[in-house]
């Protein structure tokens, strides 16, 4: 068993390249080792600025590994020579970096930063927001520059320590103005391009939001760990209560309003799943319509289940840390909330305390039904309103009836009494109803049976006539108290219901994963904690649920009540499905690369039966009529079938090349020498076949690629052959090329057809061809090839629209002069 505590980790976390991350990583390490700490230098990339150079003296430092890779030589962190110095502090920089493969231990530097942690060792490390995995697909649509190497969010959210390294845009264009972030012939470039200041603008924005997460989950953490109850109104969030009813379309817009008046508000909506108070009325249609609303508006959903909806309004805000509560005015009228009291939104401004609570007016409001609301049986208002009812009720009936004696005769007076139990037992139950009726047969004795002023308990027939008005009394209360049981249980069989119907429909959405199941488990019984374990706790302190086999569902908290239990079991059996759909997809990802490679098995087999034997056929059939004796050719013959033979020959060695290169990539083991390349070295080579493919522009005044001459000769000669076979007679191909931001791109532009319909995901699918309606074109390796052989040499390959019709294949590369080719996102962000 490990005894070594986990080290701690820091990340420096900045919005752009250039902020100063390895600077401030660089100082903090100077500050430690000067107070005596063991601190060791595992990987730091200074990209050749002086400053940043000259903090790492004095620091000790683990020699970096070099490793080989297509050719070419890189450096990657030793990990190992790191854990076997055993440092106290090791400062790991560019924690999103993918080592170069077989270079380190795990494929992202991240992974290595793990083993050092788990070994004891604290890690100082920074990277830029862009890297993080969450936010990728927002970055590449304001710069318009893929990500390539990125960092699980999760991974940075678990370290000790965040800080933001902040810089205003100005200054941050100002220091790359002056050199010091990116050498002086890449500046311009990045100025026009990625440092935009509306680029800088909204990552900076990106990272303040993505930091203020991090803090309001730090916060939220020491809040539940000492027990803190109060508002601490250090960010807006705005709880909007939703009943399904008409109205919430308009609270949800209101509230998403309020929290809009404060840059960062959270907005949360909330549903109680019960049919009494705000849930009375209630439609699966309006709740899943202003769900999506919500979720459109940058809001989120939450359904929790309560007795009492008030309570949990309120406790669910107050868990949220919650500053304001929207709800809607009551849709009962005057005389249903005077029969029935004070309904759930004065409840929650009498519970909210320091939580603003808004009551939105709404078309519905006071447009509800006159039938009292469906409360619990026997409240503890009820508890103690139905007695006092019973002894006040039919007394005021008697003072009534007594200023009109003469005018209602007996039998009308007794319906009055017997109308004033059936109302005290609505109230109160069958206790409430008895009292009731005792106190009406003792006043109607007294008051209104002859002879007047005394009880007569003498005669047979009033004391029959009591008899039977109390028992019908009694049996009416009983009747009532039952069916407000009944209506009772079926409202928690609804809320059942609708919240595992809530559960279900998120998850065919593919919304819940794992974690955010355990949460939303948490969230709605009201718990502490919810985690899946291996096995049962000892302790007693924790609910426990079977969550499919070897697995179990613990909550910590309050204890749930049966009724909550059976869904509580309800909800551990979708988590234990989630698992098995977890494991199920690990099973079948591992299984993927074997039936890719089978497909390709057989493709290959399929295309080689005629497309090798086609040459092979054409080229045998000549040498062997030039081997006959039986026919004399002419010269003239002689020479077409030596050429027949030897076209035949070089398509044959031109599809085995291509086969052979292709297994090279497929099996990672295709041998690079990547060298500074001009662009005239290779393009008189690569389109020597091609006579109808055109250079535009100035090809040596392009400064030079890093590339392998040879691979990117073929990769210029496959796109161009491919656009010239799909070109329309007497077109033209042209071969265009520009730098960008450190990198050259070259576009072959075709005017041919374009793409079809969903062939984009198709197009570089090798084996086939798009439009194909035989197998008489060729292998189809072409573009399969182009783009293997693009990415091994650190580019990308990517189709385009050619304005007017046709195909663009752009072509990126990296410039000569890069330290480390192999990472195709450093011109983005990669550098600190």
């Amino acid at each position: 068993m490990n005894d070594v505590p986990r080290g701690r980790l820091k990340v420096y976390l900045g919005a752009a390249p250039g902020v100063g991350k390895t600077y401030r990583m660089l100082d903090e390490a100077q500050r430690r080792a000067s107070r005596g700490a063991d601190v060791v230098v595992g990987y730091v990339e200074c990209h050749g600025r002086p400053r940043t150079e000259a903090m790492t003296a004095g620091l000790a430092s683990v020699a970096r590994l070099r490793c080989g890779y297509r050719g070419g030589e890189f450096e990657e962190m030793d990990v190992a020579a790191v854990l076997a110095r055993r440092p106290a502090v090791a400062v790991v920089d560019e924690f999103a970096h993918t080592n170069i493969p077989g270079g380190g231990r795990h494929p992202k530097r991240w992974q290595d930063v793990e083993d050092l942690l788990a070994a004891g060792v604290d890690v100082i490390t920074a990277v830029n927001i862009q890297h993080l995995e969450s936010l990728k697909d927002v970055v590449e649509k304001i710069t318009g520059v893929p990500q390539h190497e990125t960092v699980p969010d999760d991974v940075v959210r678990k370290a000790e320590q965040i800080e933001f390294v902040d810089i205003p845009p100005e200054g941050l264009r100002r220091r790359m103005a002056h050199g010091n972030i990116y050498a002086p012939e890449k500046v311009d470039a990045a100025l026009a391009n990625y440092f935009r200041p509306g680029n800088l603008t909204a990552l900076r924005q990106l990272a303040l939001l993505w930091v203020a997460d991090r803090v309001d989950e730090a916060l939220q953490s020491y809040r539940a760990e000492h027990a803190i109850g109060g508002v601490w109104e250090t960010r807006e969030r705005v709880v909007v209560a939703l009943t399904g009813g008409p109205e919430g379309d308009t609270l949800v817009r209101r509230a998403a309003r309020i929290a809009d008046r404060s840059a960062g508000g959270d907005l949360l909506a909330v549903h109680v799943a019960r049919s009494d108070g705000l849930a009375a009325g209630v439609s699966h249609a309006s709740l899943a319509r202003q769900r999506r609303l919500v979720e459109d508006l940058g809001g989120s959903y939450h359904s929790v289940v309560g007795d009492d909806v008030a309570t949990a309004l309120v406790d669910f805000a107050r868990a949220e840390n919650a500053t304001q509560l929207v709800l809607g005015t009551s849709r009962r009228g005057r005389l249903e909330r005077f029969l029935t009291g004070p309904g759930t939104g004065e409840t929650v401004t009498e519970l909210s305390g320091d939580i603003d609570v808004h009551r939105v007016t709404h078309e519905r409001a006071g447009r509800g039904t006159l039938l009292p609301s469906r409360r619990r049986t026997l409240s503890t208002r009820r508890l103690i309103a139905g007695p006092v009812a019973g002894l006040v009720l039919p007394v005021l009936l008697t003072v009534a009836l007594a200023q009109v004696r003469g005018t209602v005769n007996l039998t009308s007076e007794a319906l009055l009494f017997l109308l004033a139990v059936v109302g005290v037992a609505c109230i109160g139950g069958v206790t409430s109803a008895v009292i009731a009726s005792v106190t009406a047969s003792l006043l109607l004795n007294y008051w209104f049976i002859p002879p007047i002023g005394q009880f007569t308990l003498d005669d047979p027939n009033a004391l029959l006539a009591l008899g039977v008005f109390a028992v019908v009394a009694a049996t009416v209360a009983a009747v009532v108290d039952r069916s407000l049981r009944l209506s009772r249980r079926a409202a928690r069989a609804t809320a059942e219901a609708e919240t595992m119907s809530s559960l279900a429909g998120s998850i065919v959405r593919g919304g819940q994963t794992i974690p955010a199941l355990l949460e939303r488990t948490r969230e709605t019984f009201g718990m502490d904690s919810a985690e899946l374990v291996d096995e049962p706790p000892d302790g007693a302190d924790a609910t426990t649920v079977p969550a499919g086999p070897g697995n179990y569902l613990v909550l910590r908290g309050r204890t749930p009540s049966s009724s909550e239990r059976r869904v509580l079991a309800a909800f551990a059996a979708h988590v234990g499905s989630a698992v098995e759909r977890a494991r199920l997809a690990q099973a079948a990802a591992e299984v993927e690369p074997v039936r890719a490679a089978d497909r390709m098995r057989t493709a290959l087999l399929r295309a080689v039966g005629h497309d090798l034997r086609t040459p092979l056929a054409a080229g045998w059939a000549a040498v062997t009529s030039l081997r006959s004796r039986e026919v004399e050719f002419s010269p003239e013959d002689r020479d077409e079938l030596l050429a027949t033979a030897e076209e035949s020959m070089a398509r044959l060695s031109r599809l085995v090349d291509n086969l052979l290169d292709l297994s090279r990539l497929e099996a990672g083991v295709l041998t690079l020498n990547l060298r500074a390349t001009a662009l005239e070295e290779v393009l008189p080579a690569a389109l020597a076949d091609t006579p109808t493919a055109e250079v535009h522009g100035e090809p040596e005044d392009m400064p030079p690629l890093l590339a392998d001459p040879p691979l990117l000769e073929r990769v210029i000669a496959n796109l161009v052959g491919n656009a010239a076979r799909y070109s329309p007679p007497g077109a033209r191909v042209l071969v265009t090329a520009s730098a960008l931001a450190g990198r050259a791109e070259l576009r072959i532009i075709d005017r041919g057809p374009g793409l079809p319909a969903g062939g984009r995901d198709r197009l570089f699918e090798p084996f086939q061809r798009l439009g194909d309606t035989d197998n008489t074109t060729g292998l189809g390796l072409g573009l399969a090839l182009a783009r293997g052989l693009t990415e091994a040499m650190d580019g990308t390959l990517t189709p385009e629209d050619t304005p007017g019709g046709g195909l663009t294949m752009v072509v990126s590369l990296p410039l000569a002069g890069r330290t480390q080719p192999i990472r195709a996102a450093q011109h983005a962000g990669g550098a600190t």
